[in-house]
């Protein structure tokens, strides 16, 4: 019996040895796991409604990063390893835009969208259309989604039989932003064409884990569409707002194949109406008096291939 007493203290008296220990691998088969109920309050986001949400657990000593997958907004329960971890939660319904890059630090992970490789409205290859003025290099990139995300420290999970419960309050990380082009000489000619657009110096991602926007300008590609009732151009989409620490211009082109065959290149310049929007988070631009040719009737398919793009330098009409 006293044996038996012995060789239960000693067992007592390796756990923790064994918790501090970051070889966790070779001293068990498998890692030692322990119980996790991640909750997330939309206090800050109520109409949020994610067909999913994702967990990324940054290990604070090791570097390795970790997913996991809630359906629905309310969260649940999962297993880890043990030890100390950041977390990062986002928005995974956005599976089909969202590209996430830089796992190994919590800082420089990043939420970010695909190549633009073509323009959507007319297919013509993204790369072969001109590009505004100091926007030559930026990427041409898709527009994202919507997205929720948010960030807990200090993280500790013990071995223990016990449920941890952390709680994380997403928020939106997407600005919405809406273009009007008004008082178009031939409306009319107009009718069933979308039109292609793009706007320059936006951020091409999102930090979760710094809760800020990427640095790295990139251009995004849109669509416009014929409203008859206000006979102008509308679109509305989301962006990843502004870089944060670099002031930008911002352009906005728009790309039309004429009937002729020719390519027409309108640029605008609206980093005012960007940067001085009373919320940063929902931008209006607004264009007025525009000479549109009549659009090649391919315009949605098939598309002729453009070697000559005339460009035409949109003065704003406030």
């Amino acid at each position: 019996m006293k044996t038996k007493l012995i060789v239960a203290a000693l067992a007592v008296a390796a756990v923790p040895a064994l918790t501090g220990c970051r070889h966790k691998d070779l001293m068990y088969d498998v890692p030692v796991h322990t119980s996790l109920r991640v909750v997330f309050d939309w206090r800050n986001a109520p109409d949020a409604a994610p067909g999913s949400m994702g967990l990324g657990m940054f290990d604070t000593e090791s570097g390795q990063y970790l997913r996991y997958t809630f359906a629905g907004r309310e969260g649940g329960t999962t297993h880890i390893p043990f030890g100390s971890y950041t977390g990062v939660c986002f928005s995974d319904d956005n599976t089909d835009w969202a590209y996430f890059s830089h796992h190994d630090d919590t800082d420089l992970f990043e939420i970010s969208t695909a190549d633009a490789e073509v323009l959507p409205a007319s297919m013509l290859g993204a790369r072969s259309v001109p590009r505004a003025a100091g926007a030559e290099s930026e990427r041409m990139a898709a527009t994202p989604q919507m997205l929720w995300t948010d960030r807990v420290d200090g993280i500790v999970l013990p071995v223990t039989m016990g449920d941890t419960t952390i709680t994380l309050y997403p928020e939106e990380r997407v600005c919405h932003y809406t273009v009007d082009v008004y008082d178009i000489s031939n409306f009319d000619d107009l009718a069933g064409h979308q039109i292609d657009a793009t706007i320059s110096g936006m951020a091409e991602g999102f930090h979760p884990g710094r809760e800020k926007a990427s640095d790295t300008p990139a251009t995004m590609t849109f669509v416009l569409d014929p409203d008859e009732t206000t006979r102008s151009l509308h679109a509305e989409f989301l962006t990843f707002g502004e870089t944060p620490e670099t002031a930008r211009s911002h352009m906005m082109s728009m790309y039309l194949v004429g009937a002729e065959g020719a390519g027409y290149h309108y640029t605008a310049d609206v980093t005012d109406q960007v940067t001085q929007a009373p919320d940063p988070c929902h931008v209006h631009i607004v264009l007025r008096g525009i000479d549109i040719p009549v659009p090649h009737q391919g315009t949605g398919g098939i598309v002729p291939d453009v070697e000559d793009w005339q460009s035409v330098i949109i003065n704003l009409k406030m």
